[in-house]
């Protein structure tokens, strides 16, 4: 079973202004012992399929796939959409890549407001996802995924249940983003598994989480915080989960992410090294 990483685990959350260089996030993402990776931010990695796959096999990695973000809390940013997830599948075709995810963008709401769209916005939600996904799968035949994140419109069980019965979509289900309201992560992913496509692992810290529930700690000064540990130390049981996969034949990309915390004593290449040993720990 291929685990791949993504850009986020080095701070990279933006195409450009990052601490790390592209060279230097594929030269550290492989030497970490990952064999795939992820896109990360349209235009951080270059856009020339040629080139990117020439870097990429030279480091003996593949690409699995993409997460975009998009303001899908203003309604008016449809057309927006479409023509970004156009370019990046044409990219990831170009890749052999099977996977591309979307999700909602957590900057967009207002602190104290996270998440909270009247009728009319999702209603547009709904639409831009049933767009996307019949561009994405239509013309491109990539698989569209959407990733429920805290801080946005689909975080909470009841939200995300609400996408997947308004539209087909497959999700993109993360462990940490779904443990940090004190959900169940297991149980859920047992009770919706088919509509599973792609895999985030992430785990969370559950003193940081508490403070979070008890109102102590905003949402983005969680992450700061270190909500978002490492996976051998966190409440969520990643063992658990990589059994329930394999037990159903999970088959899509499984992609390891880590938040690097303020004053971290780790750097990225170390919690990417020591995840993917804990992988392999479980797995034997």
């Amino acid at each position: 079973m291929l685990i791949a990483n993504a850009p986020c685990s080095w701070g990279i959350t933006y195409p450009t202004g990052n601490s790390c260089s592209w060279q230097q996030y594929l030269d550290e993402v492989a030497a970490a012992g990952y064999r795939g990776t992820e896109l990360g931010p349209f235009g951080f990695l270059p856009k020339d399929p040629a080139m990117l796959r020439s870097e990429l096999t030279s480091r003996d990695l593949v690409m699995v796939g993409a997460t975009h973000v998009h303001t899908f809390g203003d309604a008016s940013s449809g057309p927006a959409l479409l023509q970004t997830v156009r370019a990046l599948a044409a990219l990831l075709v170009s890749l052999d890549a099977q996977h591309l995810v979307i999700m909602d963008e957590s900057n967009f709401y207002p602190a104290g407001h996270e998440g909270s769209l009247d009728r009319p916005g999702r209603i547009a939600l709904t639409r831009m996802v049933r767009d996307a996904q019949a561009l994405v799968e239509g013309e491109y035949g990539l698989k569209l995924s959407f990733h429920p994140h805290i801080g946005t419109a689909v975080e909470r069980e009841a939200q995300i249940d609400q996408l997947l019965a308004d539209t087909e979509i497959d999700l993109c289900f993360d462990t940490g983003h779904h443990a940090f309201w004190n959900q169940d992560a297991l149980a859920y992913m047992e009770r919706i598994f088919s509509r599973i496509a792609y895999m985030h692992l992430k785990n969370v810290d559950g003193a940081v989480r508490q403070r979070v529930l008890d109102g102590q700690l905003s949402v983005a000064a969680s992450y700061g915080a270190g909500v978002m540990c490492p996976l051998p130390d966190g409440v969520v049981d990643i063992q658990a989960v990589m059994q329930l996969l394999t037990a159903r034949g999970f088959a899509g990309p499984i992609v390891v992410e880590q938040d690097v915390a303020e004053n971290a004593a780790e750097t990225p290449i170390q919690l990417a090294t020591r995840n993917l040993a804990y992988m392999h720990d479980i797995a034997r």
